[in-house]
């Protein structure tokens, strides 16, 4: 049966054959006729559609888009990228041996402190601070209190502390100024007495490669002037100075530090930044990595070194310090380890004189704010002094 004799064959648009493409134009000195030649019909076999040119080397390489013109914002990058320098900021130079000293010279004590704290606002605190059954009072007495209240913000904060027993207020407020180009400074003490009282107001200023404070303010009687500056010389090299007038004895004071920061080296023997290693390891905080640093005192005549070896970064530090005249050839050694734990803390310190310290701090919760317990000792040999005593952070 034929089937498509009952049915009626319609055609379409679609059913026929596509019609080829119409020939591309003619290149430069191209025929005119060719360009104004009708395109050939869906029946006709016969002629083909004519094959376009090669194209030259030259109209390929004049075909290929010109690079995007560089924007603004990309003129601001690069001039600021080649304005970095690969000097650091050498930081405060009154912190320039703070991780020895602090570990060379022990918050030890002896009977019982307890420090209860209580966060009353995001931005407002209060300390409440016992000392019981201690020698350590410079007026013989065993007891002592003192209630604390601080208040910070994004710009600075504002402290203050009383002390009731002694008659004493101590004060300090810390104030971005410049829109943090430089920060404020103001340290106020007053006593019943009015023999100690001080007032002492700083600037510190910076920038990429250096820092630098001024200072100006009454204590001990007399006017007090001072200045200092710390540079970073290379990426591991800062040196700086620092100048200071006691107008109650009419010293003038200088010193000078040289810090010198040494690099990690992995396992394989290959050195690597030793500050990008140490804040990696350490997390957002970091820490700071191995170093040396030489202080010389010209008022008192004292040479001192200072060094840090960070073993294991953020859990392992060793620090040893020796202080020297150089015209007597009197010297003082210290010796200082810090091992932090999970939730604990020891921190050692030897000195050349036999006299032992020792600070453990062990956090009783893993939540912030948990309570802390800490206890301390203190063994002088040639003294023959013992001191021991334990205390209690309570709150956040």
């Amino acid at each position: 049966m034929n089937i498509p004799s009952f049915f009626p064959i319609f055609h379409t648009k679609c059913d026929s054959s596509a019609p080829p493409p119409p020939p591309l134009p003619p290149l430069g000195g191209g025929s005119t006729e060719t360009a104004t030649k009708a395109p050939p019909q869906a029946g006709d076999t016969t002629s083909a559609p004519p094959l376009p040119p090669p194209a030259s080397s030259d109209a390929a390489s004049s075909a290929s888009p010109p690079p995007p013109p560089s924007s603004a914002a990309d003129d601001d990058i690069a001039k600021a990228a080649a304005a970095v320098s690969a000097c650091p900021n050498p930081g405060p130079l009154e912190a320039a041996t703070w991780d020895v000293r602090r570990l060379v010279t022990l918050d030890t004590h002896d009977g019982a402190r307890v420090d209860i704290s209580k966060q009353l606002s995001p931005y407002f605190a209060v300390v409440h601070s016992f000392h019981l059954g201690t020698t350590m009072l410079p007026d013989g007495k065993s007891a002592s209190y003192g209630f604390t209240a601080q208040m910070n913000d994004e710009e600075g904060f504002m402290m203050a502390r009383v002390d009731p027993e002694r008659g004493t207020v101590d004060g300090r407020i810390h104030k971005a100024l410049l829109g943090g180009l430089a920060m404020g400074k103001l340290q106020v003490g007053v006593s019943s007495e009015g023999q100690n009282d001080q007032l002492l107001g700083e600037v510190d200023l910076g920038a990429a490669t250096w820092t630098a404070n001024l200072k100006y303010g009454s204590m001990g009687g007399g006017n007090v002037l001072g200045c200092n500056y710390f540079q970073s010389v290379t990426p591991r090299l800062a040196m700086g100075g620092e100048g200071m007038y006691i107008g109650a004895n009419g010293n003038m004071m200088s010193s000078y530090t040289a810090k010198y920061t040494f690099p990690n080296v992995n396992d394989n023997g290959e050195e690597k930044d030793a500050i990008a290693a140490a804040a990696a390891a350490a997390g957002p905080a970091g820490e700071p990595p191995s170093y040396l640093a030489a202080t010389y005192n010209a008022g008192q005549g004292m040479l001192s070194f200072a060094y840090k070896r960070a073993v294991t970064p953020s859990r392992v530090s060793l620090v040893s310090s020796i202080e020297c005249s150089p015209m007597t050839l009197e010297s003082q050694v210290s010796v200082g380890a810090e091992f932090n734990l999970t939730r604990s803390k020891m921190n050692l310190c030897v000195d050349g004189t036999g006299r032992i310290q020792s600070l453990l701090e062990a956090k009783l919760g893993r939540e912030p704010g948990s309570p802390a317990l800490n206890f301390a000792a203190e063994l002088d040999h040639g003294k023959g002094v013992m001191k021991f005593g334990y205390g209690l952070n309570i709150g956040s």
